[in-house]
């Protein structure tokens, strides 16, 4: 459409991302057509933009009572989940690199929904998700509103949301089952069964004996490869006396 009269266009570009697993090994490769915020205005083109995630602690309080109650503990993956929701203010984007329709290079897209980039797209994909799991009976916690909880009789099941990461935390299989379908007719989702890499965080797990452990280790190899470091001398402790 024609810009407004008095209205300014947000720029966008294509990003190119590479999406890797637990052992560093290229998953798939992404391409992202992201706006560019910082052309944005305050008041303008958006207004809030405060969007919270679950706390690493919290993440960490989860694991313990899935070791310690032998919980179930599975993955999902939200598809293009910033494209979910509508947007409030009226944003205007200029055309996209290579999708220029010829004879209207001058004119711009008007936004219906969020896009990757904005500066509220992250604020509006969290108050539509929020919106949709608590009328299903999930009960969001107080100190941590990125951790949800549903009570069935005996049985129980924790959602964990970590931007458009989902883990599903439950003493039950139909539970758990019920939660997976009511997501997926929601929502666009990647089902990838039980929980072994989430949030650059290797999982492992010994049921038998009720142990869980997190691991960092690729992040540290990185670091490591970076500094040139990984071919270093190994030490029981950091520093001896």
């Amino acid at each position: 459409m024609e810009l407004q009269e008095g209205c300014k266009g947000v720029g966008c570009k294509w990003v190119l991302k590479t999406k890797r697993d637990s052992q560093d090994n290229i998953e798939r490769y992404k391409d992202l057509l992201i706006a560019k915020d910082f052309t944005q205005k305050d008041g303008i083109d958006y207004k809030e933009t405060f969007s919270p995630v679950s706390r690493k602690y919290s993440f960490r309080i989860i694991m313990e009572l899935v070791a310690h109650y032998d919980l179930e503990l599975h993955q999902m993956d939200v598809k293009t989940a910033f494209l979910n929701e509508h947007l409030e203010e009226d944003v205007y984007m200029d055309q996209p690199v290579g999708f220029t329709k010829e004879g209207k290079e001058h004119m711009v897209c008007k936004l219906k929904r969020s896009i990757y980039g904005l500066k509220q797209d992250s604020r509006q994909w969290y108050l539509k998700f929020n919106d949709i799991i608590v009328s299903f009976g999930f009960k969001e916690n107080i100190i941590d509103r990125c951790i949800y909880m549903k009570v069935s009789g005996s049985k129980f099941i924790f959602l964990i949301l970590y931007v458009s990461d989902i883990l599903l935390a439950t003493n039950d299989l139909g539970l758990l089952s019920e939660t997976k379908r009511f997501i997926s007719n929601n929502f666009e989702m990647k089902h990838m069964g039980e929980t072994y890499y989430v949030i650059r965080i290797e999982i492992f797990r010994n049921r038998s004996h009720r142990l869980l452990g997190l691991s960092h280790n690729s992040d540290i190899n990185k670091v490591l490869e970076r500094f040139k470091m990984d071919k270093c001398s190994t030490s029981l402790v950091p520093i001896h006396k």
